[in-house]
């Protein structure tokens, strides 16, 4: 979560100078890396009590998200069990689990999000992209939720795949519209 905070705070430190837009910084993650850019998305404010620099007086938040099937709950039915394993421990603190289902994390604060998820998908239950959708729209955030019927897990930018070969075509209008 650190590393993703210093990530964002970095390319706006660095926007001018690499000719990029420092109010038009986004994060992706796949699976568990989408688990951790939902993180960044919704606690992009929190704070550890380390030393700051300068760049930690950048936001950390990102002006967008693009989820890809992604992790979200750490609940017990839509959880991805082995990431919950691996970050929160066995068993898992009923605290620890709030905090990290990010679908219970959303505020009117978190990014216009793009998720997409395959209802095949056997490793992450497509319930981890409706429940964090429900939660962005309940919040009136900007989202789009893309299902597509097969594709399973780990297709990443679908080459070859065909029910989710166009996801990435999808995904750039939604970013046209959205960051324009």
């Amino acid at each position: 979560m650190l590393d993703a905070q210093r990530a964002i705070r970095l390319v706006r430190q660095h926007a001018e100078a690499w000719h990029i837009n420092p109010s038009k910084v986004g994060i992706m993650g796949f699976s568990a890396g989408g688990h951790l850019a939902a993180t960044l998305s919704t606690s992009f404010a929190h704070q550890l009590p380390l030393e700051k620099d300068a760049i930690d007086q950048l936001s950390a938040r990102p002006d967008f998200s693009i989820l890809v099937y992604p992790v979200i709950s750490f609940q017990d039915a839509p959880t991805h069990g082995g990431s919950r394993k691996n970050l929160i421990g066995d068993p898992a603190n009923p605290e620890l689990v709030k905090r990290f289902s990010n679908e219970l994390q959303v505020t009117a604060n978190t990014p216009p999000t793009f998720l997409v998820h395959a209802q095949d998908d056997k490793a992450v239950p497509l319930e981890n992209s409706l429940l964090y959708f429900q939660a962005l729209h309940s919040h009136g955030i900007k989202a789009a939720l893309h299902i597509y019927p097969t594709g399973g897990h780990g297709f990443a930018f679908g080459l070859g795949k065909e029910a989710v070969s166009g996801w990435r075509e999808v995904l750039l209008g939604w970013l046209k519209e959205t960051l324009k």
